[in-house]
């Protein structure tokens, strides 16, 4: 009893995320050979009359998921980590290549195209949502 307790209260705080955020776009690039890092991008849309912070990310299929930005400083390009993404109430943001995104490190197997990775985004208020994202090839120069 207590399980199925626990697995309605699980069901119920994962559809009060769904109801607050919308993910649309996801995919998380398949990383170069040899390499053991990646990124993952999406559109975050926040559908409540304030402000939400995501603030991690985790996934089974990676040692370690670190939110990151681009930015342009003194004429180079750079990447940081950020401790929270703001999603204005009411919008949305987009992480994309060249700005904000997910990093991805140490996949645990190698990951091809058309698989799926579960991925669960942490927010400031102890939201959790669990998405699987899609695997695509990274884009050919």
């Amino acid at each position: 009893m207590r399980a199925f307790i626990a697995a309605v209260l699980l069901t119920a705080s994962q559809l009060a995320a769904a109801e607050n955020i919308s993910i649309a776009e996801a995919q998380i690039r398949q990383p170069m050979p040899g390499r053991t890092v990646t990124a993952g991008y999406l559109t975050l849309h926040n559908h409540t009359a304030a402000e939400l912070q995501l603030v991690g990310a985790s996934s089974a299929s990676f040692g370690r998921a670190e939110l990151h930005q681009h930015s342009h400083r003194d004429g180079m390009m750079r990447m940081e980590q950020v401790s929270a993404i703001t999603i204005p109430a009411k919008g949305s943001v987009t992480l994309a290549p060249g700005g904000l995104h997910l990093m991805l490190f140490e996949p645990a197997s190698a990951l091809e195209p058309g698989q799926s990775v579960p991925l669960t985004l942490m927010f400031a208020d102890g939201e959790k949502l669990s998405v699987d994202v899609p695997v695509v090839a990274m884009p050919k120069r």
